[in-house]
């Protein structure tokens, strides 16, 4: 699939959709145009029916996303008025990842830093190489980080982990990644691909609706209290109750065969 820049790769593969980032010589460090060639992809991933789970990944091996591109800082985020558009365009990016209706997978090999880290806070879930490094070395750039960044991470790893990567910008290996719940698993590098996509599979062939509400309940577990929209909890179940999948599920499981889910 093509994009307004090379650096942002798509593809299509049966139910899965695919954003790669791919940027190698610099370790996958986004730019803002790269952004919101991501921003771009997903809308379609989300508009397309055929799709049911997206996986994001980095390019080259060595890094999923190693943060901001420095090297544009000066033309992206030299002053406060700039900082503020740059910051509220990633913010609205991530928040589309966090929120997207469909199954999210962050399928990690090499460095994971930075910018890099908080979109994988933002997916469902988290795979990773054994190779993999992970930081957040914001208080080491002087860079603030805001409230949704961290709520998302507290949501992931609980509020003692996050104040410790944060407080401390220091880098994790893969396997300290995996005992703090950064990351969902930790296996060998040759592995991960095939790991990630065929838990894609798994989730792609389970019944669309009953995936969507079972993402979207959970998401709404994590609000306030007061905030939490308990109705749309209630509508996303019905709706699998009223669904044509529901009496495939039902036939295919008297008749002992796969069920073919429509999302419908």
């Amino acid at each position: 699939m093509r994009t307004k820049t090379d650096k942002i790769l798509g593809e299509k593969r049966g139910h899965i959709g695919i954003v790669t980032f791919n940027n190698p010589e610099r370790h996958n460090a986004v730019s803002l145009e790269m952004w919101e060639a991501v921003s771009g992809l997903l809308a379609d991933f989300v508009a397309d029916d055929q799709v049911r789970v997206v996986v994001l990944t980095g390019a080259g091996g060595k890094a999923f996303v190693s943060g901001a591109d420095i090297s544009k800082f000066e033309d992206e985020r030299s002053t406060a008025a700039a900082v503020e558009r740059y910051n509220a365009s990633v913010e609205r990016i991530n928040a589309s990842i966090y929120d997207c209706p469909k199954p999210t997978i962050a399928m990690i090999r090499g460095f994971c830093m930075g910018g890099g880290l908080g979109l994988a806070m933002c997916c469902d879930i988290r795979i990773c190489s054994d190779q993999s490094r992970f930081a957040l070395p914001a208080a080491k750039l002087g860079l603030g980080y805001g409230y949704p960044g961290i709520k998302r991470f507290v949501d992931v790893a609980g509020p003692a982990v996050a104040k410790e990567v944060f407080l401390t910008a220091k880098q994790y290996a893969a396997a300290e990644a995996l005992r703090m719940g950064m990351v969902n698993y930790a296996l060998p590098d040759a592995e991960v691909e095939g790991f990630a996509l065929g838990m894609a599979e798994t989730i792609a062939g389970n019944a669309p609706l009953t995936v969507r509400a079972i993402k979207g309940i959970a998401q709404e577990t994590v609000k306030d209290s007061t905030k939490r929209d308990l109705a749309k909890c209630e509508e996303l179940v019905r709706a699998c109750f009223a669904s044509e999948d529901y009496v495939e599920g039902r036939r295919a499981f008297m008749e002992k065969r796969k069920p073919q889910f429509k999302g419908r």
